[in-house]
């Protein structure tokens, strides 16, 4: 049933349906009434693409999401939690979500001006943000709202909101050097992702603080799934001077050192030290079960959402609010203290 149709059954003109369904004040009461009895009756629903015309927006918020077979940068398992979180809050303002897939060998900045040629959304959701990210100066350009999943060095006016990578690195290397530990390898994502960079930043100082010197053959950056992180591992354990605790930034990327070290005869949590930066499904079947951090990954979804919609609304400055979410540590036996 489209307006045509119902606007014959009620012998009534399209523009009066139309403005008895938008709640037009021209459109007395009782005709209000007869038109909305009659479209629930006969399931009427308007033509969204003809209204998108007519209003000039969608009604809809975009999330674009990287295709990546490597999750430990951002797995389909965290965002899938992280939309649901998003499409709530969204639907409270009366908004759709809709998720825009992008393969890694796409140019996404290509991808992300057709769709805003296209006009597919009214506001926009990036993740997996660069270093230097050249979507944020073309969305800067368009005047079009949006926030982003992470900061860069190439920041706009847009809110974001960002994992506190800063206190979770800290934690992780201050247990490691209180338990004694002086030689601390990091296993993060390649430097095409910014939130490596703040890792890496962080790792430097925190073993500067505590008086150790930071040897760059102990920091490895690449793929961090289970495989590469497995390779990666299987290095440092090759070193003249290998690493007694290890720091992986990675959602898979326990399994491979776990694999790594037990395939070197090494027993992790007793030979060497193992924390990770997230707990996932696959880490909560290790053994011993590793010592890492967890998220509320549906109110971290919320959150973003929520600073997106202010921003729609013209609601507070230009930049804020700008949000840095924090973990909470999960212990594990994975990082006892050195034997000597």
């Amino acid at each position: 049933m489209n307006i045509r149709g119902l606007a014959e059954h009620l012998n009534l003109s399209i523009g009066t349906v139309s403005r008895a369904l938008n709640h037009g004040r021209d459109v007395n009461a009782e005709t209000r009434r007869r038109v909305i009895e009659a479209a629930l009756a006969l399931g009427y629903t308007p033509n969204q693409s003809g209204r998108a015309l007519r209003r000039g927006r969608t009604g809809t918020v975009a999330f674009i999401l990287p295709l990546t077979t490597d999750s430990g940068t951002y797995g389909d398992p965290f965002f899938m939690a992280v939309l649901e979180g998003i499409q709530a809050a969204l639907e409270r303002e009366g908004l759709e979500l809709v998720v825009l897939p992008v393969r890694r060998d796409q140019d996404h900045v290509e991808h992300l001006r057709r769709h805003l040629g296209r006009g597919t959304a009214d506001a926009w959701l990036l993740v997996e943000i660069k270093r230097e990210d050249e979507r944020i100066a073309l969305l800067e350009r368009q005047r079009v709202p949006f926030a982003t999943f992470g900061q860069s060095l190439t920041q706009g006016h847009q809110p974001w909101i960002d994992l506190d990578f800063e206190q979770v690195t800290g934690i992780a290397i201050g247990r490691f050097t209180a338990a004694g530990h002086r030689r601390i390898a990091l296993i993060v994502p390649g430097d095409d992702v910014n939130f490596s960079q703040i890792v890496i930043g962080s790792y430097r100082s925190a073993l500067e603080r505590a008086g150790l010197p930071v040897d760059p053959q102990l920091i490895y950056q690449g793929p961090v799934d289970s495989a590469a992180s497995a390779a990666a591992t299987a290095r440092l354990l090759a070193l003249e001077d290998p690493p007694s605790a290890i720091f992986v930034v990675s959602e898979n990327g326990p399994v491979g050192v776990y694999t790594a070290l037990r395939a070197a005869g090494l027993e992790p949590g007793r030979d060497v030290s193992v924390i990770g930066s997230r707990e996932t499904a696959a880490s909560a079947l290790l053994d011993p079960p590793l010592t890492c951090f967890s998220l509320d990954l549906q109110r971290l979804g919320g959150a973003f959402a929520n600073m997106l919609i202010r921003s729609m609304k013209g609601e507070g400055e230009a930049g804020d609010p700008s949000i840095l979410w924090p973990f909470e540590t999960i212990e594990g036996r994975s990082d006892h203290p050195r034997i000597a």
